[in-house]
């Protein structure tokens, strides 16, 4: 989604059926991982790509296929799941 264009933490959280407060955890994860960058802008957090964090994820990714092919779909299913597990956990707090 942000290959189109900077967005909001709140229009990236609204296509998916989690918390806004997971999705803008997650989003703070890529930040510190240096794949996104995140700025205040009043009241409200954009997020944007950040190309350089993305291409030494892209070269870290790259280094599996020597050994097994990495499977992208499986790899969403892996997150999703990831997503749900951190979800259910905020829930029973």
């Amino acid at each position: 989604m942000l290959l189109e264009d900077d967005m909001a933490v709140s229009d990236v959280a609204a296509p998916f059926d989690v918390s806004l407060a997971a999705v803008s955890k997650h989003l703070v994860v890529l930040a510190s991982a240096g794949m996104i960058q995140q700025e205040k802008r009043g009241r409200i957090t954009w997020c944007r790509l950040n190309p350089e964090g993305l291409r030494k994820a892209s070269i870290w990714m790259q280094g599996f296929g020597q050994f097994d092919p990495v499977d992208l779909d499986d790899f969403e299913k892996y997150l999703a799941q990831m997503l749900d597990d951190d979800d259910a956990s905020s829930r029973a707090l």
